[in-house]
């Protein structure tokens, strides 16, 4: 099997910052409250760039950091569950906008392990030899979806983008990968999109709380809490598992940045020094599908990924779903 290794990073925040006291004028919260419960200080909402002009921005960062032109990507795939829209997908929009023509382009929605996901699914494009580059993206407007009145949901999420540049290579790279699903929490994150409405519909679904309200977030935050805590672990031990590796091999753990709660109680139940996590979740919130490569990019510019060090990435969200990536930096 050909070996795939990330060759460049990059990112985009939109530049309007949230603090938990600004959002304290708008639902009855307040910075301790948010601080002691999530780990988050600040977030940011954009306010003129959808989707794909901030998956654009982070990509050509991530091209730059790689060395290469747009006209050297054969695939781009945009992993996010706030796309601009049904049709064109983002990732033909980030082609339009890149004029990166000589690639092929989708979308994937895993939600918030979205881009574990795409990482998963370009490797193996690579791997089969057909194609030499690949763009995945982690991109995400959340404040689309947002009900800024539910407290419980406002203050957790934020907007940005992170991108990997993708190549084969003959050193080692993305060791191992594994995927799942479990379809029966669908209630415990959600976000609906256009219901039945068509003359033909027996029944017309209603789906908007209120009478032109587009549908927004619901999260049973304590139910998520306690599936990230099963299920983060499970990863972690499976993808070591797979890579005949032992937790004393791996120099940085990447978590979704949903919590730091999660993030701490991964590591009190695993017994593995906090310092092996990398966090940021204090500056941005949970980004969804954004937050792993988001992170990366930091891990990068701030000179922490060292060549040759493990590295594993979990992402765990909306499906349910949850994913995770054994590499080599």
């Amino acid at each position: 099997m050909k070996d795939v290794r990330i060759i460049g990073t990059g990112r985009w925040i939109p530049k309007n910052q949230l603090t938990n006291d600004d959002l304290s004028s708008l639902v009855d919260t307040s910075d301790e409250w948010i601080r002691t419960r999530t780990g988050i200080q600040t977030r940011y909402v954009s306010t003129e760039e959808n989707t794909s002009h901030l998956a654009a921005k982070a990509a050509q960062r991530a091209i730059q950091s790689a060395g290469l032109s747009p006209k050297d990507i054969d695939l781009i795939i945009v992993a996010t569950m706030t796309p601009d829209g049904a049709m064109p997908s983002t990732a033909c929009l980030v082609q339009k906008y890149l004029e990166a023509e000589n690639a092929f382009c989708f979308d994937l929605s895993a939600a918030c392990s979205g881009f574990v996901y795409a990482l998963a699914t370009a490797t193996q494009f690579l791997q089969a030899d057909f194609y030499n580059t690949a763009l995945v993206i982690g991109a995400e407007a959340l404040s689309k979806v947002i009900d800024w009145e539910d407290r419980n949901t406002c203050v957790l999420f934020g907007d940005g983008a992170g991108a990997v540049v993708l190549q084969k290579s003959k050193k080692k790279g993305i060791e191992t990968f594994y995927l799942g699903a479990d379809g029966k929490g669908d209630e415990l994150l959600q976000c609906p999109g256009l219901p039945l409405q068509d003359p033909f519909a027996k029944e017309k679904q209603r789906i908007y709380p209120v009478e032109g309200i587009l549908p927004a977030l619901t999260m049973k935050g304590k139910e998520v809490f306690q599936f990230a805590l099963t299920i983060v672990p499970a990863c972690i031990q499976r993808i070591l598992h797979q890579g005949r590796y032992d937790l004393t091999d791996i120099h940085h753990i990447v978590l979704h940045q949903a919590n730091i709660r999660i993030l701490e109680g991964v590591a009190r139940k695993m017994q593995i020094p906090k310092e092996k996590f990398y966090s940021n979740i204090n500056q941005y919130g949970n980004t969804s599908a954004a937050s792993i490569p988001i992170a990366l990019d930091e891990m990068r510019e701030q000179n922490l990924l060292k060549e040759g060090e493990k590295v594993i990435l979990v992402g765990f969200g909306g499906g349910l779903t949850w994913g995770a990536v054994l590499l080599t930096w």
